[in-house]
């Protein structure tokens, strides 16, 4: 994001940007106890034949079926056929690294004036039909700035997708292939969703098609910045149904097959940590993609910190004390973007915003999320704390620059 040059706090606020740069959000739950839910129960197994042992008396066993029946057999039999693989290739520029311009490494690299070359970058992902005309739901890093992308259905065909519009702010996109008369999800209600019910995830994790994992509902509405991933606008769904690289956007489904989410992302290191964007959301956004090709999101044009004890502290050690920060509460701005909406009102670096459309706020998330949820051109009431003084003000949402959404 551009941001004017800061007048006055130039120097403490260059200190504070330093100091708290990893709890930085650009615009903007804890689990509950689980609940217990119903899920479709197990078919009947069919009787089998009893067997006894040569010379033994003891009383027969009955033999385990070969091929037992249960909720997420029958799951994957029905969602199976509607999800497919995706791979993209997108063609890359590259210079000669700095340091290689000794003639030892020009005679394999070339020459640092030399154009830059050209590669192929491959990725693999997944995703899943919505209806019978061929359009697909994946996440937008799967598909996004992608020169070619094959879709591979389960019965084996192939297709050159055509992307009909990504959105990196949401990471939804949709896929199109010239088909028809072909299977597809159901969709749920992730709205409905309670922590502890099932959810299978099926997709191409390490390009293994096919791929079935399965887990619960470990927690919703994870915000953006718990997820590590500050600049989406999304609050996730949290699963330990294992997830990896390639099952980014394939279904997230409950014990009924109807498809809860879009499998995103996971946290490195972690095992049973994994994310997915809810269906309702993703609704929402794909249906701009499909109509329009873009996303319009609204946006106020600041860097932001939430306040807390440690950022205060910092801000005073940087500063040698001479910037106490009075606000106990609320959410501190750290840059503003040169005529942007937050510009045009007024609001400085410095400033702590307390409340925004009439919401307190106490958190970078929770001014994301009220901001996410307006349109662009609606005008919100703001309350800020400026050297311990309470202003209050108006500010009107502008569109989120393209430049900025990816």
């Amino acid at each position: 994001m551009r941001s004017r040059k800061l007048c006055g706090k130039k120097p403490v606020i260059g200190h504070l940007l330093l100091l708290v740069t990893a709890g930085v959000a650009l615009l903007g739950g804890c689990s509950t106890p689980p609940k217990s839910t119903s899920v479709p129960e197990s078919t009947p197994e069919a009787p089998s034949n009893s067997v006894s042992a040569a010379n033994n008396n003891s009383p027969p066993v009955a033999a385990i079926p070969a091929t037992p029946s249960n909720f997420v057999v029958a799951v994957v039999d029905k969602v199976g056929p509607a999800v497919v693989r995706i791979d993209a290739a997108k063609t890359v520029r590259s210079r000669v690294p700095e340091g290689f311009s000794d003639p030892f490494y020009r005679r394999f690299f070339g020459t640092p004036d030399a154009p830059p070359a050209e590669r192929t970058v491959r990725g693999t992902g997944s995703g899943f039909i919505i209806n019978a005309e061929g359009q697909i739901l994946t996440n937008a890093h799967v598909v996004g700035g992608a020169d070619r992308v094959l879709v591979t259905l389960r019965d084996g065909r192939e297709f050159e997708g055509k992307v009909l519009g990504d959105d990196p702010v949401t990471d939804i996109a949709v896929v199109k292939i010239p088909a028809s008369n072909l299977p597809k999800v159901a969709l749920g209600n992730s709205d409905r969703l309670q922590v502890g019910e099932w959810a299978i995830a099926i997709g191409s994790p390490l390009g293994l098609d096919k791929t079935v994992t399965v887990g619960v509902i470990s927690a919703t509405d994870r915000t953006s910045s718990q997820v590590g991933a500050p600049d989406k606008r999304i609050g996730f769904i949290q699963t330990d149904a294992a997830i990896n690289p390639g099952n980014s956007g394939g279904p997230l489904l409950n014990g009924r097959g109807e498809v809860i989410g879009i499998n995103t992302a996971i946290i490195g290191g972690a095992q049973g940590l994994g994310f997915a964007i809810p269906i309702n959301r993703a609704q929402q956004i794909a249906q701009q993609l499909i109509a329009t090709g873009r996303v319009e999101h609204p946006f106020l044009g600041i860097q932001m910190v939430t306040l807390s004890p440690e950022v205060k502290e910092r801000i005073k050690n940087a500063t040698d004390g001479k910037l106490i920060v009075a606000a106990d509460r609320g959410v501190l701005v750290l840059r503003v973007a040169r005529d942007s909406p937050a510009d045009k009102a007024g609001i400085k670096p410095g400033d702590v915003i307390q409340k925004l459309d009439n919401q307190d706020v106490t958190t970078a998330d929770k001014i994301q999320q009220a901001i996410e949820k307006r349109k662009v051109g609606d005008r919100l009431p703001i309350e800020y704390q400026r050297d311990g003084q309470v202003q209050q003000g108006e500010v009107e949402l502008g569109a989120l620059p393209a430049r900025q959404r990816r």
